[in-house]
């Protein structure tokens, strides 16, 4: 009885050992044929409609407004403030 014990124990100190030795397996490709891979271009830029543009402005002058404790009177300073900050990274000129 110890012999067959023995013996599984070695069966499974193989496997694990074998496992460790093994390769990791690749992932398979799951490209159709023909397909070219995805290039990304670092330059590249994403059309932003006005709507968008102007959300962004709003809610820069809003953070701008709450740094300030919203004290009025300053409302179009906000604001001018935020539509150059938010016209600067979307790389917009004017507008």
């Amino acid at each position: 009885m110890a012999a067959k014990k023995d013996t599984a124990a070695d069966t499974a100190k193989d496997r694990r050992a074998a496992e460790r030795r093994a390769p990791p397996k690749a992932a398979p490709k799951e490209t159709a044929k023909g397909a070219k891979p995805a290039v990304f271009n670092s330059n590249a830029r994403t059309e932003i409609s006005a709507d968008e543009v102007r959300k962004l402005i709003s809610e820069a002058a809003y953070y701008r407004a709450k740094q300030r404790g919203f004290a009025p009177g300053h409302e179009e300073e906000d604001w001018i403030q935020a539509e150059a900050e938010v016209m600067r990274r979307v790389g917009a000129r004017g507008a």
